[in-house]
């Protein structure tokens, strides 16, 4: 067997390789994308496996390797970095240290998404840029509607779009609102499709559909959080899902004092956008989560950020447990009200116990 530690980089990757059987170890450096093809390509037949640090502009190298049927490893960038604590840093020392992580089987294993999942977060990631776009172009529009007295009370709304055209502008006001309607024209055209096709994907995915018996929470939502969080086997507890998400605060403890921050944001930044931006309406079909949200507010003197970061996080906790129990949202919210007149702290509402029992 072949193992392979890789320093992986946009434009090369260093390799330190060995053969398990003789030990025999071999370093080289592979240009992109070329030569790196023509090298794994030479090792078909034989069992390969690669250690690469969990990086970005790697996905043609992870198709590449499964088409030669070699394995791939991504490891976590802190363990490994943690594991090569010398001040003397280079490429051929990074892809010593993976060699060796492989060699000693304390290579710190990442899970991988696998390429179907890749595809459909590509969609989502593609629609939400598309759709924040089209925001932009929308804000931009009502500026001009303000500007000529079109006080509407909202961001945008369709019978603003009419009687901003029927205004006489002068003419640099009015080439730029005839592009910028234009190019609202286009997102949309753009976007209705993208839609469409995210909403079949939920529908056709049975714990996408279940998440989405859950009240404010669509197909954009349901998908994403089956496709970026993964298998949930993945996480004991919703805390742990918490905490791989960013939603939990950052910690600086020592003896006696206790000092807690902003939330981490360590983790996907579309999911966590999307629990934000759906835990401004799911709070209020939730009488806990809606007194939770007023006192927030309140106690940040109106500031929102708090209260729907932590409407967010009991969200992302209920739509866990949702798939842990293979529960719908009637479901789970029966069992957690048999087990409040049992007296028993249960789901995202107990701090000591945050979970339902799965009937």
């Amino acid at each position: 067997m072949l193992i392979i530690g890789c320093d992986f980089h946009p434009k090369f990757q260093q390799i330190s390789m060995m053969d398990t059987t003789t030990e025999e170890t071999k370093k080289l450096r592979l240009e992109h994308t070329a030569e790196a093809a023509a090298f794994y390509r030479s090792l078909r037949g034989q069992t390969v496996r690669v250690g690469l640090e969990a990086t970005g502009s790697y996905a043609w190298f992870r198709r590449l390797l499964q088409e030669c049927g070699h394995q791939l490893w991504l490891g976590d960038p802190a363990a490994i970095h943690a594991a090569n604590p010398r001040k003397q840093r280079n490429d051929k020392r990074d892809a010593d240290c993976m060699l060796t992580l492989l060699h000693e089987n304390r290579f710190p294993q990442v899970w991988m998404r696998p390429a179907e999942a890749e595809d459909l977060r590509q969609l989502l990631v593609h629609r939400v840029r598309m759709v924040q776009i089209r925001t932009k172009l929308k804000h931009q529009l009502d500026s001009m509607a303000k500007n000529e007295g079109l006080i509407t009370g909202h961001a945008w709304r369709p019978h603003t779009r009419t009687q901003l055209e029927a205004l006489s502008l002068p003419p640099g006001y009015d080439r730029r609102r005839r592009d910028l309607l234009d190019a609202l024209h286009y997102f949309d055209q753009k976007i209705q499709p993208l839609t469409q096709a995210v909403e079949e994907a939920a529908q056709g995915d049975a714990q996408a559909a279940l998440l989405m018996t859950h009240p404010w929470v669509g197909p954009n939502l349901s998908l994403a959080f089956v496709v970026i969080v993964g298998p949930w086997q993945r996480f004991a507890n919703g805390r742990h899902l918490g905490s791989y998400l960013g939603l939990i605060p950052c910690e600086d403890t020592s003896a006696d004092k206790r000092r807690l921050g902003h939330i981490t944001k360590q983790g996907n930044v579309l999911l966590r956008w999307l629990l934000t931006e759906a835990a401004q309406h799911v709070h209020t079909c939730e009488p806990a989560w809606h007194r939770l949200y007023g006192a927030l507010l309140r106690r940040h003197q109106g500031k929102s950020g708090v209260a729907k970061v932590a409407v967010a996080r009991k969200l992302a906790i209920r739509l866990y447990w949702m798939l842990r129990c293979g529960q719908s949202y009637e479901q789970i919210r029966a069992t957690e009200q048999e087990q409040a007149k049992k007296g028993r702290p249960s789901g995202p509402q107990s701090r000591s116990r945050r979970k339902p029992r799965c009937a």
